[in-house]
């Protein structure tokens, strides 16, 4: 009899685990579909293959807002998804394709280290599209940039002053931007970095601007008084 119980026992514990399993699967999915449904097919395929299941509460909130055109200031401590939320969503925003020559997507980081390890990251979510990423840092040689840029680029990840640089040599137009991004803008309160952003997005007439920062600091808040005048602020810090 005591056997035949702990049969029973283990038998209702597994068809509960098996239940509540299921359940998870099922759930996973159509929140994933819910998600994601609407966008590009290749790169849905690609957030799959990444194993990228679902959005956290941060890129529940963000992810939408940089899809319907809000400037925006996405807040939020390290390892919120802040970067995976901003690569998605400019992938989407560019419709997963290339086109033209001018960048549609300028996204300004701290040094060389990070332009290269962003780079990576985006192609891991790039993989079956002909987007072309380009980094621009102080340490390359600035006429090889120049002429590199010149044959077309779509996202373009580059430090503040290279970037100026570029542009104030007429080497960039940044008529066609759609997104301005500024990634973990915490930086930019160091090195008069904030101007350089400052300069730059009065050049971009057509963009869309969103900072990602891990703290609401003054130099960002500035931005307020000028191009971030009507964005909105999402706040997990």
């Amino acid at each position: 009899m005591a056997k035949s119980k702990t049969k029973q026992t283990v038998k209702c514990a597994i068809n509960y685990y098996l239940c509540n399993l299921q359940f998870t699967l099922i759930f996973t999915y159509h929140n994933y579909i819910d998600v994601f449904q609407k966008y590009h097919p290749t790169l849905k395929e690609n957030i799959e293959k990444a194993g990228f299941e679902t959005t956290n509460k941060f890129q529940k909130e963000v992810m939408p807002l940089i899809k319907a055109g809000t400037d925006l200031y996405a807040i939020g401590p390290k390892g919120c998804g802040k970067t995976t939320a901003m690569i998605i969503s400019t992938i989407q925003k560019l419709g997963a394709e290339a086109f033209e020559d001018s960048p549609r997507a300028v996204i300004i980081a701290k040094d060389k280290k990070t332009t290269l390890e962003l780079k990576e990251q985006f192609e891991a979510f790039t993989k079956r599209t002909d987007l072309r990423i380009y980094c621009a840092y102080e340490e390359h040689d600035l006429e090889k940039q120049r002429e590199e840029v010149y044959y077309g680029v779509d996202i373009l990840i580059a430090t503040p002053k290279r970037l100026s640089k570029l542009y104030h040599l007429n080497s960039l137009h940044l008529g066609e931007l759609k997104l301005f991004i500024v990634h973990d803008a915490d930086f930019i309160a160091r090195n008069n970095y904030h101007n350089y952003v400052l300069r730059l997005s009065e050049s971009a007439p057509k963009a869309k601007f969103v900072i990602f920062s891990e703290t609401f600091n003054s130099k960002i808040k500035a931005f307020q008084d000028s191009f971030m005048y009507n964005a909105r602020v999402v706040d997990f810090s």
